[in-house]
């Protein structure tokens, strides 16, 4: 009796980069294309052990890599992240996040073959694992979880942080600030950089008062990071300079609520620079970042303020 067909699961929102992938699946026998909408979607339709599931590095509506750490342990199918050949720290964020790996864009039948053909045997020493141990229909055999979770997490996961705060890294920002910025140029969609921060210096539980200040008044899919010892850089995907006034006011009114303090006992005025992009004078994300970095230090001069670069 011949096997199901199996299914490479795409979650994207580009056209080409699904037209790819479908002609490289409809040459293969025995395997078959699907395109949910979303993880959410993907998890509700519980793909069959044995499938295949990319991730567009570029999708609009959700953090890939957020999206690939709620798949890990829900899911027996080896999971990629489709990402931008440029992107030169992709593949240990992915390991980080728990895909199985990483594929180049634009994607080869060549590339998708090797990989479909690695599903297979994946699925074959699944299942022998499976039989051997005696294991139960939802447990992963201790080899794929050492694959989906790495051993590199807690080294990249330092790697990737401010061990004060818990927010990201300037290394880590700056590598975003080139993600997010492609992003939104690629889709046409609005992008704020908020630079804020204080004058002097504060303790370390000030400093993670503030950082749950800043979570409190975050969505998933913002990116929030220490700039320097006083100064924060928060990246608002698909936020104008609206959207992008309300979370600065909000964090600076709840500031005020917490009567936060310098090392001298001053009161901690925070102050707000904002850019946004589409914008005449943003061509580059050097351009964003500076617009934004201008204007923080004009609030600063004006004694803690929000101002939004013109």
């Amino acid at each position: 009796m011949p096997e199901p067909k199996r299914t490479v699961r795409i979650v994207t929102n580009d056209e080409a980069l699904f037209a790819t992938t479908r002609g490289a699946v409809a040459a293969l026998e025995g395997w078959e294309i699907a395109e949910p909408q979303s993880v959410e979607e993907l998890l509700a339709k519980k793909p069959t052990p044995g499938d295949v599931i990319l991730l567009d590095a570029w999708l609009r509506t959700e953090n890939v890599y957020e999206s690939c750490r709620r798949l890990t342990g829900k899911t027996r199918c080896r999971t990629f992240i489709v990402i931008d050949s440029r992107n030169g720290f992709a593949e240990e964020i992915a390991s980080f996040c728990g895909a199985t790996g990483t594929l180049q864009r634009p994607l080869s039948g060549e590339r998708l073959r090797a990989v479909l053909g690695d599903a297979t045997q994946e699925k074959r020493e699944l299942v022998a694992e499976q039989r051997g141990a005696g294991l139960s229909e939802h447990a992963l055999p201790e080899r794929l979880l050492r694959d989906l979770v790495g051993e590199r997490s807690h080294r990249l996961i330092d790697a990737l942080t401010d061990p004060e705060t818990g927010l990201y890294n300037y290394d880590y920002l700056a590598y975003k600030l080139d993600e997010e910025f492609k992003r939104a140029r690629r889709f046409e969609q609005p992008l704020s950089c908020v630079m804020l921060g204080f004058e002097g210096q504060v303790e370390e539980d000030v400093l993670a008062r503030l950082s749950s200040i800043f979570l409190s008044a975050s969505r998933d899919t913002d990116v929030l990071g220490r700039f320097d010892l006083s100064s924060f850089l928060f990246l608002l995907p698909n936020t104008g300079p609206d959207g992008a006034g309300v979370m600065a006011r909000r964090i600076r009114e709840a500031a005020e609520a917490e009567n936060l303090r310098d090392l001298v006992d001053d009161h901690l005025a925070i102050a707000v620079g904002i850019s946004t992009c589409p914008h005449p004078a943003v061509k580059r994300r050097e351009d964003l970042f500076a617009r934004a970095r201008a204007a923080f230090l004009s609030a600063q001069r004006e004694g803690g303020v929000v101002i939004h670069s013109t």
